[in-house]
């Protein structure tokens, strides 16, 4: 893979580690479609309430989505079902953004959505946002370390960064480009 760009990308972070940001902008940039798994969960149904698919039928789509030659997927989701994904990555990108800071975001986000400032997938409710600190204790504290042991197999493909500048700084280095600009 030296040298080369990945075309198969799987970002994995907590709720407000960046993960969106950092899919989009991957997206522009390398010009590689993107994914959210919350829309592979979810029949999003404009001016209704949301479907959640079967399991069968979230498996089918995220199978479609893996088997393309290009992708990046992002999403929270760390279960069984999603292990293709991470299988058939050539690059895994562990947002490990601090606690803090995504605190910060869900807070900010709920705020800017509450506002119309920032578009959502799902109705900001009060009710989702203390759903967002519950998720992102559980990340902290089970997630977290639960990624790392089941895919321990696949280190060698494994970004951990800190924030989405030390993915430019690994696409600088480890592929020879001298700027792809996903950082802003």
């Amino acid at each position: 893979m030296e040298n080369s760009l990945p075309n198969k990308i799987h970002i994995i972070g907590s709720v407000g580690s960046g993960k969106t940001t950092l899919a989009r902008q991957m997206s522009k940039k390398l010009n590689l479609p993107y994914f959210e798994l919350d829309n592979v969960v979810w029949k999003r149904q404009k001016g209704q309430e949301d479907i959640r698919r079967s399991e069968q039928e979230r498996e089918c789509y995220l199978d479609t989505l893996i088997r393309s030659n290009t992708w990046i997927i992002e999403g929270v989701h760390n279960e069984e079902w999603v292990s293709n994904s991470f299988q058939n990555a050539e690059l895994i990108i562990f947002l490990d953004t601090s606690y803090s800071v995504r605190t910060y975001r869900i807070i900010k986000r709920y705020f800017l959505q509450k506002l119309k400032l920032e578009k959502s997938n799902y109705k900001p409710t009060l009710k989702i946002f203390f759903k967002m600190f519950k998720w992102n204790k559980y990340f902290e504290e089970v997630g977290r370390p639960t990624f790392f042991k089941k895919y321990k197999d696949f280190n060698d493909k494994i970004l951990v960064v800190n924030n989405i500048n030390e993915v430019e700084d690994y696409f600088k280095e480890q592929h020879r480009s001298k700027n792809i600009g996903i950082a802003k």
